[in-house]
């Protein structure tokens, strides 16, 4: 199979890529580094030439009131391009629970997206991911000092970027869903409870402090945020992952 992954040098797209081509199939890695520029549509014509199967794992370069545009952009760009070469399949990555967040507007911006693609011009599949075991550092560093680190008690279900790149590989290669597979990972933890696991793993003495205002998790309500029933679930337990990565 002819695959294009745009956003293929990312954290993603190049696990992704990698992934693909030991399974033995043709892959272009394309991003703004190999000359594809979504936003202007420079190069995109050529990335897809041949390709039956594009998978954009590409992303915003802001998550604030900005990445509604690039998202409707981009997206709408690689739809005309994709229809123009004759591409039989795409597939996106997106975030469990994207639809029931809108206020914050990188959610907004990524169900627009999910949007764009369901009404485009091509089969598709929607691979619905949650939140990386590998931003965990990230989130911790958003409402931290020198004292403490601040985080809600919003529950989440997070993977390994090495499982969500093993769905989106089993999507990619089968035949286009016209829906949403979920990915999560095995676990349910309230966010602050990660956020001292995560410390102690570090040897990092600073206490996580319950704060439901603190960060952008603090918006979200509920258990929005973790998998339905019919959600894939990885094997990858956080713990083992921490170990093998601190």
């Amino acid at each position: 199979m002819n695959i294009t992954v745009i956003g293929g040098t990312g954290l993603i797209g190049s696990q992704l890529v990698t992934r693909l081509r030991e399974a033995g199939h043709e892959v272009v890695a394309s991003s703004p580094s190999t000359g594809v520029d979504l936003l202007t549509g420079a190069g995109v014509d050529q990335a897809l030439k041949g390709a039956d199967t594009v998978v954009n794992v590409s992303n915003s370069p802001t998550f604030d009131e900005a990445s509604p545009d690039f998202f409707r952009t981009t997206t709408g760009n690689l739809l005309s391009a994709g229809e123009r070469a004759g591409v039989g399949h795409q597939v996106i990555l997106s975030i469990v629970g994207v639809d029931q967040v809108p206020q914050l507007d990188y959610y907004r911006a990524k169900t627009l997206q999910e949007d764009l693609l369901r009404q485009g011009p091509t089969p598709y599949s929607i691979v619905r991911a949650t939140q990386f075991f590998e931003f965990m550092d990230a989130v911790l560093s958003w409402t931290s000092d020198e004292q403490a680190v601040r985080l809600p008690a919003t529950r989440i279900q997070p993977l390994a970027t090495a499982d969500v790149v093993q769905a989106l590989a089993d999507v990619t290669t089968a035949a286009p869903r016209n829906g949403t597979l979920d990915v999560a990972g095995p676990e349910v933890f309230p966010l602050d409870e990660l956020g001292r696991r995560t410390l102690a793993a570090r040897k990092d003495p600073r206490p996580v402090v319950t704060d439901d205002k603190a960060g952008m998790f603090a918006a979200v309500e509920g258990d929005v945020l973790i998998a339905g029933p019919d959600a894939r679930l990885s094997a990858t337990r956080y713990e083992d992952w921490l170990a093998a990565n601190s």
